[in-house]
């Protein structure tokens, strides 16, 4: 249909997205704008693409709108949009969309699997029993019963987060800009003072300048030769060379991360270490989060064609185009 909009995909797309889209009436062009060069097909669809799709890791930046003149709409598949110049495109008027709350009890479930799985050793022993291993690999370990959970940050993430933990018999303190009214966990307003009372300090903030290194040697100090590091918020939140440092010298226990400052490259001194347990990127996805998101996705792009309010929005610009050949 050569009147569908095009949609520039710039992130590694599921083929039920894609079939999604494809079937709503989406054309579709992937790109790599991280490539030192641009082929003449890619620079044609720079040029007339009028939506993006991307997330809050890979962004879009001001200069690469302005390379794209008939912009109209930027989709952050997901909650997270930290990486999108959202500034920059309300003043260029472009809608910038995104996902909330489609995969939170997911990310919830993963970053208990990565307590459990850093406390327990669970990744070591499997390796330990599956080598023939047995009698020297049954030392107690750490577990969750009864142990303080500190969290930073309490949307609905980290309070999916914190009902599991309670559920577990664990205690539970918080870190956010100010205190919550709706529940009586204990509120801190200083991060390593949280890391101070805290066996497992589990990040569920969003990333961005606000929070970068947010967790540095001090909080890793703080939390001590007891206590784990869990991460499935951004890898910007973590200063990673801390982080390693604190690592090899015991100053923690160990930690567990799911995103990383440099990824999808992950630093080969994580990769080495024993008292890590590294996912890629994944706590997010489950199949019913990845329908909830396409959901969502389809939603705003369908809204913002029909000239209509997205119903998941970042900023706020009206949409004057409208496309009634889309599904």
């Amino acid at each position: 249909m050569t009147d569908a909009p095009l949609m520039l995909n710039l992130i590694s797309l599921a083929p039920q997205a894609r079939a999604q889209l494809l079937a709503a009436g989406v054309r579709l062009h992937d790109l790599d704008l991280r490539r030192p060069s641009i082929e003449p097909v890619d620079l044609a669809a720079l040029a007339s693409a009028r939506l993006v799709l991307t997330n809050g890791t890979t962004g879009l930046t001001a200069a690469q709108m302005q390379a794209m003149p008939q912009l109209e709409l930027v989709c952050a598949f997901g909650a997270g949009f930290e990486n999108i110049d959202v500034a920059a495109a309300t003043a260029r008027g472009i809608s910038v969309g995104h996902a909330p709350n489609t995969n939170g009890e997911t990310v919830a479930d993963h970053a208990l699997a990565l307590m459990l799985a850093v406390a327990r050793g669970l990744v070591t022993l499997d390796r330990a029993v599956k080598a023939g291993g047995w009698e020297s690999h049954r030392s107690p370990r750490p577990t969750l019963n009864g142990a303080r959970l500190g969290i930073v940050g309490l949307g609905n993430i980290g309070q999916a987060i914190a009902l599991r933990a309670a559920g577990f018999g664990m205690s539970i303190g918080y870190h956010t800009r100010s205190a919550r009214t709706d529940c009586a966990w204990q509120h801190y307003g200083n991060v390593a003072e949280l890391a101070r009372d805290s066996d497992f300090l589990v990040l569920a903030c969003p990333g961005g300048p606000a929070t970068h290194h947010l967790v540095n040697r001090d909080v890793l100090v703080q939390l001590g030769p007891k206590g784990f590091l869990v991460n499935v918020a951004r890898g910007s939140v973590v200063d990673t060379v801390a982080l390693i440092e604190a690592l090899c010298d015991g100053v923690i226990a160990g930690a567990a991360l799911d995103v990383y400052e440099t990824e999808p490259e992950v630093p080969s001194a994580l990769r080495m270490l024993e008292n890590v347990v590294l996912t890629p990127h994944v706590s997010g996805r489950s199949p019913a989060a990845l329908q909830a998101q396409i959901d969502v996705l389809l939603g705003n792009v369908r809204a913002h064609l029909a000239g209509e309010p997205l119903p998941a929005a970042v900023n706020a610009i009206v949409p004057v185009h409208s496309n009634k050949t889309f599904g």
